[in-house]
């Protein structure tokens, strides 16, 4: 195929030259022909016109004369046109050669695109192959390039790829190949023996650190990272795969640098693409779930520690998968924030919780996690408060948890958010404290209600050396800011007795039984009689949602 496919370029290619080739000879064989023309004229009048100059002779032949003024008239036109057409045929020959860099060539950074790049790569294959060697492909992408350019626009975002790509121009081996894949990808192709797979892994690395160095523009110190995948020919059984099964391949292993932790690279292996059909099974799943309202709140118990006493619930996120059965959260909401549709299925499960709650008795809070993707829409505030008053349910009921992480994006963001959901009675808790690198400044001018001990500390109180100088003064800093403790992860009597007597702590956990669905819940609370009366004991939140389904499409 490939063969056939350069053979045809050539065909086209001659095709192409031939009409100016055939004007050439065209040209040259007229001039030929006036020159034979004036010379065989010439002969005969020029002498006759010298004699009779020179009055020894009657007056030339005046149709030999004509016929000779008309020969060089036409050398002269000749020349002209020949000069003419050689110029024509170069400034065309030039605006070809330009078209086809502009169709193999990315303008902005001078690299192979993405048509031109993977028929490089597979007549580099090719070539390899003759040569008993293997073709390695390095696909990369700039981590957060995203950021860089809405922080610095797009101007410096250009820069930033076009600085990128010199710098692997310049470690590249002479044989070696550049592709933009488009927007802030890059694909490399070196030829390598199968057995010195050591020289690729030096490329990886040297790409990944000259990728991280800082890039200084006009005061600016823009600092970029990339993940990298590399995947190669070699193959014990069947055809070696093709330059775009290359890239995909590529492309697969550069992702899961990104799932490890990004700044990275990785072989390809099979694995992988396994892991890559099932995440693109669960994106599509999660988009159908969300249609279908298969995502429903479940309920933790959070009890005061002192007392025993219930004092509300947190809500988690449940997936009742058709194909993949309940699922908990950790397997989808990194996903949903990936794919954009933690809003959406965030804000459905707060509007199903807030009709469970309404029927609990008033004195039981409800806790809802919010997603740091959340917080960066400056209209999440208003949407929340929204859905309230559409449900009739009293703010202060509600304490929105929000992870220490969301600190570091966006301080003042945050504080507008969390400000105007306090004003309002929404109570604010900072979840998972102690696992990132909250400030006492941040603690005291950002209105929180509530710290929450993240279960990772709480859950070592069960060792057989616990030490819980950690727990405790955690919970001294909230007494000195004014903040009540939640503890979560509580699992046993003994992280149970470790906690008690340490103050006024909300507790939560296995020790108080699993998360349980709203129907569950219920029964519960009916018989602690803690529901609000008049309500039955077995309807439900999604059965009150059904009604109101009912009644609208009646």
């Amino acid at each position: 195929m490939l063969v056939l496919t350069v053979r045809t370029a050539m065909n086209k290619t001659a095709d192409a030259a031939l009409k100016p080739a055939q004007r050439d000879i065209i040209t040259l064989g007229i001039a030929i022909a006036a020159i034979i023309l004036f010379i065989g004229t010439g002969g005969t009048v020029m002498p006759q016109i010298v004699r009779s100059w020179m009055g020894q002779g009657s007056a030339p032949d005046m149709l030999l004369t004509n016929a000779l003024l008309l020969n060089v008239a036409l050398l002269l036109f000749g020349w002209r046109r020949y000069k003419d057409l050689n110029r024509e045929v170069e400034v065309r020959r030039r605006a070809e050669e330009r078209a086809r860099e502009l169709a193999e060539r990315d303008p902005m950074t001078g690299c192979l695109n993405r048509r031109s790049g993977p028929i490089a790569i597979e007549v580099m294959r090719v070539e390899a192959a003759k040569r008993e060697e293997d073709v390695a492909v390095l696909l990369l992408d700039l981590d957060n390039f995203k950021q860089i350019n809405d922080h610095n626009g797009h101007q410096v975002g250009d820069m930033v790829l076009t600085t990128i790509a010199e710098r692997i121009a310049k470690e590249l081996p002479a044989d070696g190949l550049q592709i933009r894949i488009g927007g802030d990808e890059f694909a490399c192709a070196i030829p390598f023996e199968y057995r010195a797979r050591d020289r690729v892994d030096a490329l990886a690395d040297k790409l990944i650190q000259i990728a991280s160095a800082p890039i200084k523009h006009e005061g600016l110190l823009i600092e970029a990272t990339i993940s990298l995948g590399v995947a190669h020919s070699h193959t014990t059984a069947g055809d070696p795969p093709s330059a775009d099964k290359l890239i995909h391949r590529a492309d697969i292993a550069m992702y899961h640098a990104k799932k490890r932790g990004r700044n990275r690279y990785f072989w390809f292996e099979s694995q992988m693409e396994d892991e890559l059909r099932y995440r693109n099974e669960l994106e599509t799943g999660i988009r159908e779930g969300l249609q279908a309202g298969e995502f429903v709140p479940f309920y933790e118990q959070q009890v005061n520690l002192e007392t025993g006493e219930l004092v509300g619930f947190e809500m988690l996120a449940r997936w009742r998968s058709p194909k993949y059965g309940l699922v908990n959260p950790d397997v989808f909401i990194s996903i949903a924030e990936e794919i954009d549709v933690i809003g959406a299925l965030s804000e459905s499960l707060i509007r199903q919780a807030l009709v469970d709650a309404k029927g609990w008795s008033p004195d039981l809070s409800l806790s809802v996690n919010i997603s740091p993707i959340q917080l960066r829409d400056p209209w999440f505030a208003q949407k929340l408060l929204h859905i309230l008053v559409e449900n009739g349910f009293p703010p202060h009921r509600l304490e929105i948890e929000i992870t220490e992480s969301c600190l570091h994006e966006n301080v003042g963001a945050v504080r507008s958010i969390v400000t105007s959901l306090k004003n309002q009675g929404i109570r604010i808790s900072l979840d998972d404290f102690g696992t990132g690198y909250s400030s006492l400044s941040q603690l005291r001018s950002l209105p929180f209600d509530r710290l929450k001990i993240d279960r990772s500390f709480v859950t070592e109180l069960a060792g057989e050396n616990a030490n819980c100088e950690l727990v405790r003064a955690i919970v001294s800093l909230g007494k000195g800011l004014s903040l009540p403790v939640t503890a979560e992860g509580i699992e046993n009597g003994k992280v149970l007795d470790a906690l008690t007597g340490l103050g006024e702590i909300k507790g939560q956990g296995y020790l108080y039984g699993r998360p349980e669905n709203a129907d569950a819940t219920r029964k519960r609370l009916a018989k602690l009689g803690l529901l609000v009366e008049g309500n039955s004991d077995t309807e439900t939140g999604a059965d009150v949602l059904d009604a109101d389904a009912d009644r609208l499409a009646g």
